[in-house]
């Protein structure tokens, strides 16, 4: 049975209408080989599209990322990282770079060598009101939307050559341009990447009072690779295995080990929407240890198996509406 022939409720446009996308965009770079600078950590969400050229994003704990033209990468928790020409250039913090050469009154920074260039809009989202713990825990570190990959390409030439017109000219208000622009990517990577998690039940639940539940479940979506027992997950929660699976039963819905299986294959399912990774790389990433362990229990969950999953997520045409 094909489950997602059953449409839910559409959890995920309630979700990005109320959170309502709200993009500052900090300089539009223009950096040219040697060049690398390092992003401290906060609370700011981040990110990061590449107009042209090329460039890699080193995060701790993920492998770095190679990142084209056309490219978008967002950091939903705000974490430090470092941005580069190629792997081993030479790398300063952007704070300091910013203060001895402050963008212009067009927000533009140049930095960097004689080499070739890459142009890079930068910035963060914050959002108008808070996000909800079950949206805010299934994000993950690092969300890479592909362009070509989710065959978003096509959508996406006419904004990228619009921002390249704006970066190209020094007509007042780009600044407020490119942030309207992102507006619509950001809110289109959220979308893209939280349907797997609808699908999945995981958006709506009721929030979740018991402090000891609720750490379990935001473990669980924060390391989802991890191989969680039951026993780990009540020493975590404080309590016995017998009285933490029923506690956690009566307020999730699921038995432990169960939520930890829709978290992963949310998890999955996003993957397969947004990136080009292979389903061996998305199995890894999820906590299973083989592409057939993760194609048999997606399949279970979903109806369908992972390659026609994403066959169908890039069919689907994107909307360039912004909730706003």
């Amino acid at each position: 049975m094909d489950r997602l022939n059953n449409q839910p409720r559409d959890t995920v446009s309630d979700v990005l209408q109320s959170l309502s996308v709200r993009s500052v965009i900090y300089c539009l770079s223009e950096l040219r080989e040697p060049w690398g600078f390092g992003v401290e950590g906060a609370q700011v969400a981040k990110f990061h599209l590449v107009l042209t050229g090329s460039c890699w994003l080193e995060l701790d704990g993920y492998d770095p990322a190679p990142l084209a033209a056309g490219e978008l990468v967002l950091l939903p928790h705000g974490d430090a990282h470092t941005m580069r020409g190629q792997p081993g250039s030479p790398v300063r913090r952007l704070d300091h770079i910013l203060a001895d050469s402050p963008p212009g009154a067009d927000g533009k920074l140049a930095y960097g060598g004689r080499g070739a260039a890459t142009k890079l809009l930068c910035g963060g989202f914050g959002l108008a009101g808070p996000l909800p713990d079950p949206v805010r825990t299934l994000l993950p570190r690092l969300l890479r939307f592909d362009a070509v990959a989710t065959g978003l390409a096509a959508w996406l030439t006419p904004v990228l050559a619009l921002l390249q017109e704006e970066a190209d000219g020094a007509e007042p208000g780009a600044q407020a341009i490119f942030a309207k622009v992102a507006d619509v990517f950001v809110a289109q990577a959220l979308r893209r990447y939280l349907n797997g998690s609808q699908q999945a039940g995981l958006l709506a639940p009721a929030p979740l009072l018991d402090p000891a539940i609720r750490r379990t479940t935001e473990l669980m979506r924060r390391q989802p690779a991890r191989q969680w027992t039951i026993t780990e997950l009540a020493g975590e929660a404080g309590m016995s295995r017998t009285a933490f699976c029923t506690r956690f039963t009566k307020l999730v819905g699921d038995p432990p080990m169960r939520h930890l299986a829709r978290v992963r294959l949310s998890m999955a399912a996003g993957h397969l929407a947004t990136t080009s990774a292979s389903i061996r790389q998305i199995a890894r990433l999820a906590g299973y240890d083989s592409e057939a362990s993760l194609s048999k229990a997606f399949k279970r969950e979903f109806g369908i198996p992972p390659g026609r999953y994403r066959t169908r997520a890039l069919s689907t045409r994107p909307t360039a509406t912004s909730p706003a």
